[in-house]
């Protein structure tokens, strides 16, 4: 094959055949095929799109270009998994997988490090002194069917050519394409091995994805290529125009974690886990368990109000070399020397409290990466005590900031100055979630509609 002759077909609109998409990306992840190729065939991919069928051709392509994991083997069972798109103070995963461990389902799920926003799911459990997220294959098997839960880094050898294409993206103005995004994700989870894909999908201005109609044709697609996959799928749209629970930095999303695992926690943090936990467990049960969403979330409540969930969490600290101290005693996480809460200047209503702004004024305190190997303080942060909608007296506390020096703390209180506004008139909450899509698995090999 001639990549010129691909790059004209997609520059033309045409449909590149199954051939065509394996070959190119076998040559990319080999080294023969040269960026600026690659570069150039991404381009016309964000111009001209993807057919649902290139779509996810180019998902399997990338699966096969590693290894696969086969969860069902290890764990022995229907295997589900969950996945964020990401947003500020996402910590759902720390909650969800020992909630749905709990209630019998045991998981066993691929993390990794965020840029932009805030850390990832490992940045947040290396909060815990010790904790190791570098485990091999065969103590994540272990470990899943001893213990029930584990959270560890994702392979390099898991869909090795989306990281390849990925670093290409992001230097050549071609991240903000849907069907170049639905395959990156759905290449990951499908090598990671599970039966059951839970897809949070996180819509609005602290959110990879701004608008809610580009949010949920990027959840329909992600359904598809699961469905092409033989996987059973649902995508959750949630709103990220605040951000999710109060904490914003990696040791207090644990500490808010753990608060939440004891019974307590924010509100809107605890129902969104519930709703994802929920359809985590609906697809395990594949129909005979877990259908009546009631009995559902009983069982997930139950597993909150016994203690079940936080002892398998801790369980999981211990298995994987980390301070179980810490969640006994969340007052030994990683701390901040200098905090200081800021406070309203007047009664009112607060009008909104805008992520993405949030997330500008955590930044400064070194809670997330901008650049991969960024250094990250694990102690500072924000604590959010409002959300839109709440009315507030004059002096009541707004956010408090955890910060390690005076100058960060500085950059911080001016990121925040003026940025969650207060009106007089009444605000409505806002939703947690816009939709919801199920999707249905399609035989495995079969031709896509």
């Amino acid at each position: 094959m001639r990549m010129i002759d691909i790059l004209e077909c997609k520059r033309d609109g045409a449909e590149l055949t199954k051939a065509e998409i394996d070959w190119v990306i076998e040559a990319y992840t080999d080294g023969s095929l040269p960026d600026y190729q690659m570069s150039a065939l991404l381009m016309a991919i964000l111009l001209r799109g993807m057919t649902r069928a290139e779509i996810s051709q180019l998902t399997q392509a990338m699966v096969r270009s590693g290894s696969e994991l086969r969860l069902r083997d290890m764990l022995g069972s229907y295997a589900v998994d969950k996945h964020s798109s990401g947003g500020v103070g996402d910590k759902t995963s720390l909650v969800v997988l020992p909630m749905v461990a709990a209630c019998g389902v045991p998981v066993a799920k691929m993390s990794g490090r965020a840029l932009g926003y805030t850390g990832g799911t490992l940045d947040k459990l290396e909060s815990i002194a010790g904790f190791n997220v570098t485990l091999a294959t065969e103590r994540i098997a272990r470990q899943a069917r001893e213990v029930g839960l584990v959270i560890a880094g994702q392979s390099e050898e898991l869909a090795p050519a989306d990281g390849l294409i990925y670093a290409l993206r992001d230097v050549t103005a071609t991240v903000p394409s849907i069907p170049l995004i639905a395959s990156s994700i759905m290449s990951k989870k499908i090598a990671a091995g599970a039966d059951g894909i839970v897809l949070d999908v996180k819509v609005g201005e602290g959110a990879f994805m701004t608008e809610l109609d580009l949010g949920r044709e990027l959840a329909q697609q992600m359904v598809r290529i699961g469905e092409d996959a033989g996987r059973d799928v649902i995508a959750v749209i949630s709103n990220m125009n605040q951000p999710l629970g109060g904490a914003v930095g990696n040791a207090l999303e644990v500490r808010e974690a753990l608060d939440t695992l004891r019974g307590g926690g924010p509100e809107d943090l605890r129902e969104h886990c519930l709703i994802i936990a929920g359809h985590m467990l609906s697809l395990a049960g594949q129909g005979k368990r877990w259908v009546d969403p009631g009995e559902t979330r009983s069982a997930l409540l139950e597993s909150l109000d016994s203690g079940a969930a936080l002892q398998l969490f801790r369980d999981m600290v211990v298995a994987q070399d980390g301070d179980a101290r810490m969640v006994d005693e969340p007052d030994r996480l990683p701390g901040a020397r200098l905090v200081e809460t800021l406070a309203a200047d007047r009664a009112g209503v607060v009008q909104s409290v805008p992520a993405r702004g949030v997330i500008h004024a955590a930044f400064a305190l070194g809670v997330g990466r901008e650049a991969k190997g960024d250094a990250l303080d694990h102690g500072t942060g924000l604590w959010l005590q409002v959300k839109v909608g709440q009315r507030v007296a004059e002096g009541e506390p707004l956010v408090t900031i955890h910060a390690n020096s005076e100058e960060s703390l500085a950059r911080c209180r001016a990121e925040l100055d003026g940025l969650i506004p207060l009106v007089d008139e009444e605000v409505a909450p806002l939703p947690l979630v816009f939709d919801a899509i199920h999707g249905r698995r399609q035989p495995r090999g079969a031709p896509s509609p």
